[in-house]
């Protein structure tokens, strides 16, 4: 088993020598402890990814729902956990990284679901889904050029997209005025994501 500090030196070689300090530091250690948690009840870091991906889909089928609130946030935690769960246990691996990388973009596009079921236009949800998609393919090519550094941490990172349909149906379902206001704002914060995203891309590489 992980000491604390061996589990916050990978976590932080992993993220490229990021700090740990602030909120990573607060959240590294709620993660080492749901690590041991979930070794202990012998739940592999595979495992609670594809139970991000089952309660995302909850969220969508259920969007008019107040469990849809509650299936989100446990589908991020899912996702947020997985990966000190691997670090924890061990079992990082190319294929688990692979499969949380392609659950989260299936997850985000089920969430964006949940808007268009509440009446968000489709339109609207399609270009959210593809601005996050791109922002972070553009980041997975980056990696895969040996740019390991991506240097550049924008306002519309996957827990922010999480925030963002948060609040939306808590509005909905309280009835509060300006769902479609509030996700057009989201979509300049996006845009602006992916434009950060791509500027540092072409310092990087032109």
């Amino acid at each position: 088993m992980l000491s604390k500090q061996e589990f916050t030196q990978t976590w932080s070689s992993l993220h490229s020598d990021a700090p740990v300090e602030g909120a990573v530091a607060w959240w590294l250690k709620i993660s080492y402890r749901f690590g041991l948690v979930a070794t202990l009840l012998r739940i592999s870091p595979n495992v609670l990814t594809l139970l991000g991906l089952l309660a995302a889909a909850a969220t969508a089928l259920m969007a008019t729902s107040w469990w849809a609130i509650f299936f989100l946030v446990f589908s991020l935690f899912c996702d947020g956990i997985d990966g000190s769960v691997a670090i924890f246990q061990k079992r990082q691996s190319a294929w688990g990284a692979t499969l949380d990388s392609v659950v989260d973009r299936i997850s985000e596009a089920l969430w964006l679901y949940a808007l268009y079921v509440i009446g968000v236009p489709a339109w609207l949800v399609i270009t959210l889904w593809c601005l996050a998609s791109f922002q972070e393919y553009a980041r997975a090519k980056l990696v895969s050029l040996e740019i390991k550094d991506i240097g550049v941490v924008t306002p519309a990172e996957r827990p922010v997209r999480a925030i963002f349909l948060f609040m939306v149906l808590l509005m909905w379902h309280l009835n509060i005025p300006g769902v479609l206001a509030v996700s057009v704002a989201f979509l300049l914060l996006q845009t602006s994501g992916l434009l950060m995203v791509l500027r540092f891309a072409h310092s990087q590489l032109r």
